[in-house]
């Protein structure tokens, strides 16, 4: 399940990964385009896309007596889909994404906007959703409204809830898993 025929190290430079973390709207066809190249789905005009994704389906699976919804999967290539409100505007939790991490090496994660303390409860699940990905050394692959150090933004206020402590953390684990020593690695 882990083997893949793309070779990451040599997607960008030396020590950031290329392709690993896609910035603002401009990105989004170089987004789609490594899903498809990671998917083995054939290159097809944006309107047809929709409608002929070869092999991309949803799943489920069961942890905990209950289903954890994949809303876009290549289950023959072990890549998942999914936007950042399906994984943290959900009812999801460390089981949950442990289970995902699991079953898929390469993960899809877009559409992250910036946060505040506003979003306490969404800046959570995404420190666990992240925390899982890493143990289980997933590769993400993200699309994001800025930068890892961007997505939470706190105000002098908020500087020493939890939260912003953890959330440090994360985008520390976010910049460690687009490096190449991380990608290079297997499960």
């Amino acid at each position: 399940m882990w083997e893949s025929e793309t070779d990451y190290r040599l997607v960008q430079g030396q020590h950031k990964a290329r392709g690993v973390y896609f910035i603002g709207d401009e990105s989004k066809g170089d987004f789609e385009e490594m899903f498809r190249m990671l998917t083995k789905q054939p290159p097809q005009p944006q309107q047809q896309q929709q409608q002929a994704n070869h092999g991309i389906q949803s799943t489920s699976l069961v942890t905990q007596g209950r289903r954890v919804h994949i809303p876009r999967a290549s289950v023959e290539y072990g890549v998942a889909r999914f936007t950042f409100d399906e994984l943290c505007r959900t009812a999801s939790g460390a089981a949950d994404y442990l289970t995902i991490g699991e079953h898929f090496h390469t993960i899809f994660i877009e559409d992250i906007p910036k946060l505040t303390m506003t979003h306490v409860n969404l800046v959570r699940r995404f420190i666990i959703f992240i925390d899982a990905m890493y143990e289980c050394h997933v590769k993400l692959i993200v699309h994001a409204a800025t930068k890892p150090e961007g997505i939470f933004q706190v105000d002098l206020d908020d500087r020493f809830n939890d939260e912003v402590f953890a959330f440090d953390r994360t985008r520390s684990r976010l910049e460690e898993m687009g490096s190449e020593a991380y990608l290079r690695k297997t499960k």
